[in-house]
This record gives structure tokens, C-alpha cells and sequence, in this order.
């Protein structure tokens, strides 16, 4: 017997939200209820498929995850609300702040130092609000 396809949406959705919840806490949710009066069907792609599919996916572990989106989202510009939560969910799973300001340092050599300095500023931000600061970096 197959599954219907309204059931197997739900059950994908339900999946990528487990994940989500798992890595992000409530952040993520709070994305998708954000987008829930304007654009509902991108809330249930970010959850369904970013993280039922593609995020859960074996070969790479959650905080090697986390390296790329950080080093992607600093690469892109324009990305701080979004590094914001991913620096969030890098320290939820395992990266330490002294990992992620090396990522950030990383990256302004391929990237540029604009972008790793505004990527900077959105880490001191989490990280004062997680009291992790200073930072102690070599």
C-alpha cells in the first residue's frame, strides 16, 4: 500500500522539522511561522526539504554542515539574519566560538575583509548574548 502523497508531504515535513528542532531549537521554527502569512509553501520547503532532505543526509556530519554555511553565508554578503541563526545552530552543534572566528578569518581571504568583518560582527553578537566573549583566539 503507498502512501498518499498529502501523507508522505506531511510525514517529510514532520521529518525536516525533527531536524531542525534538533540542531536550531526554536529559531528555525520561528522562520517558518514568519513566513507563514506571506509565503507558507517556502516555510514548508525550508523545513521538508532543506532539512528533511538535504541537511539529514549521512555523508556529512551536522558541524562539518555548519563550517560550510558559514563560510557560504559569509561568502555570499547580505546573508547577516540568516549567518546569525547558523552561528547560533554551529554552536548548538559543537563548534566553539574560537572555530567559528576562524571560519570568519578564513573567509576573508577568499571572500573579501568587508564581508568577514560584517560576518564578525553578527558572531560578536551571538556570542554576547551566549556570554562567550572575549574570544580567545591565537
Amino acid at each position: 500500500m503507498s502512501t498518499s502523497p498529502a501523507k508522505a508531504r506531511q510525514e517529510r515535513f514532520e521529518h525536516g522539522l525533527d531536524v531542525l528542532t534538533r540542531i536550531g531549537g526554536e529559531g528555525g521554527r520561528k522562520v517558518v511561522d514568519s513566513l507563514a502569512d506571506v509565503n507558507p509553501e517556502l516555510g514548508h520547503q525550508f523545513v521538508a526539504w532543506a532539512f528533511g532532505e538535504i541537511y539529514d543526509r549521512p555523508a556529512l556530519a551536522p558541524r562539518d554542515r555548519q563550517l560550510l554555511n558559514l563560510a557560504v553565508l559569509t561568502a555570499l554578503g547580505g546573508c547577516e539574519p540568516q549567518l546569525e541563526v547558523h552561528i547560533g545552530v554551529s554552536l548548538n552543534v559543537g563548534l566553539t566560538p574560537e572555530e567559528i572566528v576562524e571560519v570568519l578569518l578564513h573567509s576573508a581571504v577568499y571572500c573579501g575583509m568587508p564581508r568577514a568583518l560584517n560576518a564578525t560582527f553578527v558572531a560578536k553578537k551571538v556570542f554576547a548574548e551566549r556570554g562567550l566573549l572575549p574570544v580567545d583566539q591565537q
